[in-house]
């Protein structure tokens, strides 16, 4: 028999049929067929291999129903999951997107009636969170994926830690004035009684600042002590002198070490996440297939620090990979490079040299304050190629 003609009645027909789910009312999950219409349910009904499955139904129904309710249980968590995350949603957008596969599991043949039934059950249950507004039903994810969990107690871990540095350099700045005000000699001041010899004497306030009024001392002092009292004043100014600079030279040992301090500790903290756009990566996981295998790809978005929206090179399929399923990708040399871990985080630089024993390379910065240095020893997974 020939095929069908383009715009006759039976192409129409079949192109309808094969282009998905029609009726919900006309299709039999127990033997996967989608009829078009009342007439062909009912045939389909009365024909032997559809009696022949509802024999197998009858004999241990619960375990169909079962079978179906975890498959479609499972198939509406992993979309939830995989499309839309944690975030809240409306549980019949997550539903519309479900039946749109043609081969998705029918929620008539389920233990629930309804998609109320289901989202109740889920809060119930606790696989989501679910709330009721006019709008309707919202649910959103709860992830207990064990990776997940360990990368949320890593962030409080590294919080907690950097909430330690803190407190610490608090407290070394804080040691750092009390013993600068311990070095100073606190002068007391001294309180004496104005007194005049005659009443006819008018009373006078010198109220001139700086040198004026010690050049106006040391004159009436030279004038009135004699040479071993100048000699005595001028010691003690020098004493005075060299005990200020000492003070200073201490405060500025301080400042050094609070300094040194902070870079020694920007030089310890690395961070656990090294994703960055415009840089190219290699995918190195197989749970993907040998299409994408060893493919490079560049990162357009980067979600949460751990997962990346990925284009591929070759094929131009975008993907959404963790970075652990991720690798940096070296240049040749002359190439401009991204830093992407340690004190030279998120600086541009130039591929120099590489050494193959240490597996690292040494880098020409090239932004940034420190631009024009050059750095040896940056580990490969601490940079990667910028497309």
């Amino acid at each position: 028999m020939g095929k069908a003609e383009f715009l006759t009645p039976k192409a129409i027909g079949n192109r309808i049929k094969a282009k998905g789910l029609q009726k919900l009312r006309w299709y039999c999950q127990m033997c996967q067929k989608q009829c078009r219409d009342e007439n062909g349910f009912k045939c389909h009904c009365m024909s032997e291999s559809h009696q022949r499955q509802l024999l197998l139904a009858s004999e241990n129904p619960n375990q169909f129903m079962d079978y179906f309710s975890e498959e479609f249980k499972n198939d509406f968590l992993e979309l939830v999951r995989r499309r839309f995350g944690t975030k809240r949603v409306h549980n019949n957008i997550v539903y519309n997107e479900y039946i749109s596969d043609r081969e998705h599991i029918h929620m008539n043949s389920t233990q629930w009636e309804t998609l109320t039934d289901f989202t109740k059950w889920l809060g119930k249950e606790g696989y989501c969170k679910v709330d009721e507004t006019p709008k309707g039903w919202y649910i959103q994810y709860i992830d207990r994926d064990p990776e997940t969990i360990r990368r949320q107690e890593e962030l409080e871990k590294k919080k907690k830690q950097d909430l330690d540095d803190e407190e610490r350099s608090a407290k070394f700045i804080e040691e750092q004035v009390r013993r600068g005000r311990e070095g100073k000699e606190e002068e007391a001041p001294v309180f004496t009684e104005l007194k005049r010899e005659s009443e006819e004497e008018k009373v006078a306030f010198n109220l001139s600042k700086g040198p004026s009024c010690s050049t106006a001392a040391s004159s009436k002092t030279s004038t009135t002590l004699g040479p071993s009292a100048l000699q005595a004043a001028a010691s003690a100014k020098r004493k005075a002198t060299s005990h200020s600079s000492e003070s200073k030279e201490k405060k500025k040992s301080a400042l050094d070490e609070i300094i040194e301090m902070e870079e020694q500790k920007k030089k310890s903290v690395r961070a656990d996440h090294w994703l960055y756009p415009n840089i190219v990566v290699k995918v190195i996981t197989k749970k993907l297939g040998e299409k994408y295998h060893k493919k490079k790809g560049v990162i357009k978005e980067v979600q949460d620090k751990f997962t990346a929206i990925v284009k591929m090179i070759d094929s131009g399929d975008k993907l959404k990979l963790d970075q652990s399923h991720l690798e940096t990708v070296i240049p040749a040399l002359g190439k401009r490079v991204l830093v992407l871990n340690g004190p030279y985080r998120e600086t541009e630089a130039i591929l120099d040299g590489i050494n193959e024993k240490r597996f690292s390379a040494t880098l020409v910065l090239d932004s940034g304050r420190l631009k024009g240095k050059t750095v040896d020893g940056i580990a490969y997974e601490d940079f990667s190629k910028l497309a």
